[in-house]
């Protein structure tokens, strides 16, 4: 019998619905799902039509709809692909950090392997990769199958990532002249063009952060709108325009989205460390150390001194001597020296190439200064300004760090101040190329810096870097980097970071790991009027800096001679440390206010940090996070009442009292302002 086309079209739609409610029996499309250790999120892969698809949900409830998944390769047609074998895996173990700001950290996940197959002999075999932990999930593409000798080229990768709710993106555009260095801006999904990563996303009752964890030697992932509910992964291209070059077997990062009830969830996952590989460097106790430092730096922001050569070079022996003797007085592990090195004279950032990494100038010695700050108990940290001139610094890298080691120098400040775009590559036959800022090419050279490096027991705190994802788990060397508009725009003015700024971060950048902020101006006008010109916030609001924005390495970045006119604030940023045993987000808003708290390694003692933005902000915190049944000493610093950041912004009270975990602390926070407070455990 002969069926009719409404009848047909109805049998379609029945199938089609079963389909959607019964994936696995479905005889139209295949898929495999992973659901998290707690049964909170599933992932499901699948394939339909040729074409490879994901799609994630919550507690029940869609949270991302079907997306694409797959590689488009240079010069190759679209395989069709058919679903094969699928794999299963469970993971939960401890694992502890050597530095970090959280020393145990627990991998809980379950893994799902689904092979791909494609439709011709000539198809690349790959599986997706999925991990499902409660608070997110990460996925990856394996070609496990290419010979080791076959070079391929990406031409495009398709992944995509569709919410199913309105959500508002905190962003900034992405391929900008400057990098990362762009303050964030909050609007609907759909005014997104292409983003930068970390991507947070936030509706109500619900966030998302969507990044990427482990890239090595790939390209930096961006996200591209591609419909009003649509996001593609847009790799940073090389400058003929493929994305990535790779030769035989290759995994891609992984492409991870964060998803949380509350901003706090998102910033105290440690998902993206567990997506690494475990710590490939052994013991790096002997010079990958936490600590804050000091140094000649903010001056030359300040324009009082120069770091190329004159009458007002920074960088001098005795000026550096006088650092030296302010960490030692007040127990700063680290003096950075910035300017030391030949080639900072005229236009350092178009002459790259001028740069030494082994020759300083006359009026600084090297040997003189490190064995008088190693008879203080004090460490150089060591600074490599490359300009971009990549090819510059690889061929003097190791004999550059050869010479720190020789000196006791075990840190190094790097730096790419170039414009992004211009990055310059050099073939072979001296032909130049301009590239982007995290292009492959750039991430292929931070991998060999973060490897040579650990040959000579040196660690490394990049600015103007390639993100982060994680890597530091793998290369624990790699301690710190910049990646966001940091305090050096509170020096240059017009506009400097407004008071919003601080508490968009841990929400955004931190969420990709630790950020070189250099907090800890006391000096807060600068002599300055115009409110766009100079610092945007209180005292008590840059001591609070400390504990809110993470670093291994923090630096007290203002001039000696100011902290020495305020002891009494000086005294947080002495006390404070930079190692933690655990850290807990314990209310925030993004864009809004932030407070966490963390206790310090090897130690019952406890910090807190909070922040607000221009707005006064009056909030009661529960202090359950200490321990129980203990009483604690709280030094508190905190906003006087008229504190304001525009008018009066060193007005800071410090007091003391007495409390225990079932207490609750009022914090009165003016505008711009914070509080930061030290719980000392009593006996």
């Amino acid at each position: 019998m002969r069926q009719s086309p409404r009848l047909g079209a109805a049998v379609k739609f029945v199938i089609g619905l079963a389909c959607v409610l019964i994936l696995q029996a479905c005889p139209v499309e295949a898929a495999e799902c992973v659901d998290s250790p707690g049964k909170v999120l599933r992932v499901c892969v699948g394939a339909e039509g040729g074409q490879p698809f994901y799609e994630v949900s919550r507690r029940g409830q869609s949270v991302l709809k079907r997306g694409t998944l797959g590689l488009a390769f240079v010069g190759e047609s679209r395989a069709k692909v058919t679903l094969g074998e699928t794999k299963r895996s469970a993971h939960d173990q401890n694992w502890e950090q050597p530095w970090g700001e959280q020393r145990i950290i627990r991998d809980h996940h379950n893994e799902m392997r689904v092979a791909m197959r494609g439709d011709t002999p000539n198809s690349k075999a790959f599986d997706i990769v999925v991990r499902a932990f409660d608070e997110g999930f990460g996925l990856r593409y394996d070609y496990y199958g290419i010979p080791s000798s076959q070079e391929i080229a990406i031409s495009d990768e398709l992944t995509q990532f569709r919410p199913v709710a309105k959500y508002q993106a905190w962003w900034f555009e992405a391929y900008q002249k400057e990098r990362d260095e762009y303050l964030y801006r909050r609007s609907p999904l759909e005014q997104l063009t292409r983003a930068e990563t970390p991507l947070t996303l936030e509706s109500p009752g619900l966030f998302l952060s969507i990044h990427e964890a482990a890239l090595v030697d790939y390209a930096s992932m961006t996200l591209r709108l591609t419909a009003p509910d649509t996001l593609q992964a847009d790799l940073m291209p090389w400058s003929d325009g493929v994305k990535v070059r790779r030769t035989g077997p290759f995994q891609t990062p992984w492409r991870t989205v964060l998803i949380a009830e509350t901003a706090g969830g998102l910033a105290d996952s440690r998902m993206e460390l567990n997506l690494n590989e475990p710590n490939k460097l052994g013991d790096v106790s002997s010079y990958a150390r936490p600590g804050k430092y000091v140094g000649i730096w903010w001056e030359m922001h300040l324009n009082r001194s120069t770091w190329g050569s004159g009458p007002k070079h920074g960088a001098t022996t005795a000026n550096t001597k006088r650092y030296i003797d302010f960490a030692a007085k007040h127990g700063f592990s680290g003096v950075l020296v910035e300017g030391w090195n030949t080639g900072w004279d005229g236009d350092w950032i178009a002459n790259g190439a001028s740069f030494s990494f082994t020759q300083t100038y006359p009026e600084f010695d090297l040997a003189e200064v490190t064995s008088y700050a190693k008879s203080k108990g004090v460490s150089l940290i060591g600074h490599n300004e490359t300009a971009g001139a990549i090819a510059n610094y690889e061929s003097q890298m190791a004999a550059g760090f050869e010479q720190y080691a020789k000196y006791g120098v075990h840190t190094v400040k790097t730096g790419y101040v170039k414009p992004n775009g211009t990055i310059q590559r050099l073939t072979p036959d001296g032909t130049a190329h301009n590239e982007w800022f995290a292009g492959q090419y750039l991430v292929r050279h931070h991998q060999l810096v973060a490897e040579t490096a650990a040959k000579y027991k040196i660690a490394i705190d990049v600015h103007e870097p390639v993100k982060d994802t994680g890597l530091r788990r793998t290369y624990p060397n790699i301690m710190s980097r910049e990646g966001a508009r940091g305090q050096e725009f509170n020096a240059w003015g017009d506009p400097t970071n407004p008071p919003e700024h601080v508490t968009i971060l841990p929400f955004t950048r931190l969420l990709a790991g630790p950020m070189d902020f250099t907090p800890g101006i006391f000096d807060i006008t600068a002599g300055k009027k115009d409110i766009r010109k100079r610092v945007q916030s209180t005292l008590a609001n840059q001591l609070a800096l400390y504990v809110v924005i993470y670093s291994p390495l923090h630096m007290a970045a203002d001039l000696p001679e100011n902290y020495e006119k305020q002891p009494e604030a000086f005294q947080f940023i002495k006390d404070v440390p930079t190692d933690w045993e655990r850290s807990r987000t314990l209310d925030a808003r993004i864009g809004d206010y932030i407070v966490v708290a963390r206790q310090q390694r090897n130690s019952d003692d406890w910090y807190l940090g909070a922040l607000t933005d221009e707005q006064p902000r009056s909030l009661s915190v529960a202090l359950d996070f200490l321990q129980p049944g203990r009483s604690y000493q709280a030094v508190i610093y905190r906003d006087e009442t008229d504190a304001d950041y525009r008018t009066n912004p060193l007005a800071q009270v410090i007091e003391k009292r007495t409390v225990r975990s079932t207490d609750r602390l009022p914090l009165a926070m003016g505008p711009g302002g914070g509080a930061a407070i030290r719980f000392k455990a009593l006996n």
